[in-house]
């Protein structure tokens, strides 16, 4: 059939050379012949349903040669992709090299041998069609990694879900052994998101929260307090004062903690989750003057996230009833803390805290 076959594009503004192409180029392809780059032009506007494959196109023609139509052709989005091929009765190098830098795919010197002009025609369709074919396949690739991706984006999520539903099983096992009401963990996971938050919007700290994920960093907390597991229900529960000894015990809570964070990251080269629940387990019994355990740190030595920890545990602890005593209201929480800055808290933070306090008010 003639539209199965492959359409050429002859231009040139002499007839004999267009009979002489089109005889040449017939037995093999549908050959439209135009007699200006002109015409060209308007004649590829019309072809919207079927494009040429090619264009064999002269370069020495009035009104418009073809070194000024193919920058026409190469600068339209419908016509730059398909090759053309100068065919012109000019020997000179430069024309040659200009007409390939304007993006012609080969230049052809007239008179042509039909032999040699068909064998051309062959190898740049067999390029052209690679090429489409090299097009079509990373295309495919890329909807093929952006579907990956996606799938990749949705499994994370549900495997990040369920390691949050994991700890907080865990969490609340270790609340309802010391008596608390389970709200802990969600109230500190605020009050730390919070202190993060205003921490990143006042510019504190540019170097160490930089890469921050706050996400991330209050998923992790729920972690802080995963040592009390080992700590005995008698000492745990006990609804009075801690004797020297009992409260001994109790501090090694936080070593149970690092302690069992580290046997989860044995194999995980680089879990930023579980560095950073390591971090709020070992560092948020620390005390800004020295004075906490158990590494009886002070200052910056205090990892800063031990230290926003620190803030929040304090604070749900002082507005929260325990075994061993009643509830403090806000106002007098956030005084306690406050009279802390620089002996049990950074001052810098509790700056921070104060701003940020009246968020704290409303429980989980």
């Amino acid at each position: 059939m003639e539209n199965s076959r492959r359409l050429i594009m002859l231009v040139d503004d002499n007839r004999t050379n267009l009979q002489t192409g089109q005889t040449v180029l017939a037995e093999e392809y549908t050959v439209m012949t135009v007699p200006s780059a002109q015409k060209m032009l308007e004649a590829l506007k019309t072809l919207e349903w079927r494009k040429p494959e090619l264009i064999l196109l002269d370069v020495d023609m009035p009104e418009m040669s073809g070194f000024e139509a193919i920058k026409i052709l190469k600068d339209t989005p419908e016509t730059r992709e398909i090759p053309v091929i100068f065919l012109t009765a000019l020997n000179e190098d430069a024309d040659e090299l200009k007409g390939l830098r304007l993006g012609a795919v080969d230049y052809i010197i007239k008179p042509f041998s039909p032999a040699l002009l068909r064998q051309r025609i062959a190898l740049h369709l067999l390029l052209a069609d690679q090429k489409r074919t090299l097009a079509d396949q990373a295309h495919q690739l890329q909807d093929y990694n952006d579907n990956l991706q996606d799938m990749v984006a949705a499994k994370t999520k549900t495997i990040f879900k369920l390691q949050n539903k994991i700890l907080a099983a865990m969490a609340e096992m270790v609340e309802g052994r010391d008596g608390t009401t389970g709200d802990h963990i969600a109230n500190t996971q605020r009050y730390l998101r919070a202190i993060l938050s205003a921490a990143i919007n006042a510019g504190l700290w540019p170097q160490e929260s930089s890469g921050w994920d706050i996400e991330l960093l209050t998923q992790s907390s729920q972690l802080h307090d995963v040592g009390k597991i080992s700590i005995s229900d008698s000492v745990l529960k006990k609804p009075g004062k801690l004797t020297a000894e009992e409260f001994a015990e109790m501090k090694q809570h936080v070593r149970f903690g690092i302690g069992f964070i580290e046997r989860l990251e044995d194999g995980e080269e680089d879990s930023h989750f579980l560095r950073y629940a390591k971090t709020f387990a070992a560092f948020h019994h620390e005390k800004w003057d020295g004075s906490g355990y158990p590494h009886g740190l002070s200052g910056e030595n205090i990892p800063l996230l031990g230290r926003m920890m620190a803030i929040a545990d304090v604070y749900d602890a002082l507005t929260s009833e325990r075994p061993y005593k009643k509830a403090f209201s806000h106002a007098e929480s956030v005084r306690i803390i406050v009279e802390g800055k620089g002996t049990h808290f950074d001052p810098a933070l509790v700056g921070l805290f104060e701003k940020v306090a009246g968020t704290f008010r409303q429980k989980s």
